[in-house]
């Protein structure tokens, strides 16, 4: 017996290719050409978006400008204009709260948005989620892909299903069926190392994954295990959570063979806080503490952080903060499996966001929840 669903209706609202999208409306001779948007070819830069005709090239985010360019001889390279980006965020927002009032933001350009008693008084979810986007049209001459679900997770993986400018709704009916044919690299939270381990086992679908007990699962996968086995079954029950707060922004990496050198760190480092820095600017964040975290070849880890005087989101003094916090570590003397870094003490406020495990109880099934 499949467990029972939360009777919500969660929309995913996700720009399309929204920094290259806002530099093509404001730039008429830049639609239907190849436009990254990000740092130069000819430097150091990293592609902070990509529109669809350079996607088609298969550019993507974080790429090394120089090599969309190999990729691309004829994309046309803008700077990124974060405050033009911020500015038509919060034109979209005001949409969204004008449906309803449980909107959590992830970034400048998606939201969740709880529309189970929405503003409008529209039963159907599907509708409320062309009106959205329609809206979105109208006032800002963009188009936004929309995944309608009973919860959060799914809701986001309908999203990118017709992108662009598509709406996918996923029903409480479907939801299950939907999951078990779904390849696991679509899962969101299943990256590129964990779909190659799971096809080296034979998973190649959520119903594959189904097979698998809890157990085994945690003995495959770690804690990930828990996640995995609720999700092919369609459990999220997190909240859309309209004060949530990102308390910080990081990324870290962990390498196929263990650094040697301090050299090699440098540059792994460098790479690790453009990537940052990117996803702070997606974020409108700005932070004061930087920490480094260093694993060792044995799997022992140590963090360093060091606070700032001032807000940055510069990938330059990211990088110098964690080369200086590296000296404190027996980095270089020790080899190192996996480097990090964060930044925390953010320009953001509201409530915290540890209570994503809350969970509520519902019972039942009500198949005309989307309309």
């Amino acid at each position: 017996m499949e467990p029972s669903i939360p009777l919500r209706k969660i929309v995913h609202i996700d720009m399309d290719a929204f920094f290259a999208s806002v530099e093509q409306l404001d730039a008429p001779e830049l639609r239907g050409k190849p436009v990254v948007v990000g740092g130069s070819p000819e430097g150091r830069g990293v592609v902070a978006a990509a529109s669809y005709e350079a996607r088609r090239y298969g550019i993507r985010s974080a790429m090394p400008a120089w090599k969309a360019a190999k990729l691309c001889p004829q994309a046309i390279f803008v700077k990124s204009r974060f405050e033009r980006y911020k500015e038509i965020s919060e034109q979209i927002r005001e949409i969204f709260f004008s449906f309803t009032d449980l909107v959590e933001p992830l970034s400048l350009d998606e939201a969740y948005l709880d529309i189970t008693e929405n503003k409008r008084g529209i039963a159907s979810a599907r509708k409320v989620a062309q009106l959205i986007r329609q809206e979105i049209k109208e006032k800002t001459g963009l188009t936004a892909s929309a995944g309608v679900a009973v919860n959060k997770f799914v809701a986001k993986i309908a999203s990118d299903l017709n992108k662009p400018d598509g709406l996918a709704v996923i029903t409480p009916e479907k939801m299950i069926p939907f999951l078990e044919q779904l390849p696991v690299g679509k899962f969101h939270g299943i990256g590129k190392a964990t779909e190659a381990k799971m096809h080296g086992m034979h998973l190649f679908t959520g119903a594959d994954l189904k097979k698998l007990s809890e157990p085994e699962l945690l003995r495959h996968f770690g804690k990930a295990g828990h996640f995995y086995y609720n999700i092919v079954r369609g459990i999220d029950n997190r909240l859309v959570k309209p004060n949530r707060i990102r308390k910080s922004v990081g990324a870290e990496n962990t390498f196929s063979e263990d650094l040697q050198t301090l050299p090699e760190m440098t540059e792994k480092l460098e790479a690790i806080a453009q990537k940052v820095s990117d996803r702070m600017k997606r974020a409108g964040a700005l932070g004061r503490t930087i920490t480094l975290k260093v694993r060792y070849e044995n799997f022992e880890s140590v963090t360093r952080s060091r606070t700032l005087d001032t807000l940055t989101d510069r990938p330059d003094v990211l990088t110098e903060t964690v080369l200086g916090l590296l000296e404190e570590t027996r980095a270089g003397i020790r080899a190192v499996r996996l480097l990090g870094i964060s930044v925390s003490n953010l320009n953001l406020t509201g409530e915290d966001d540890e209570d994503d495990d809350r969970r509520e109880s519902f019972t039942g099934i009500q198949l005309d929840l989307f309309g």
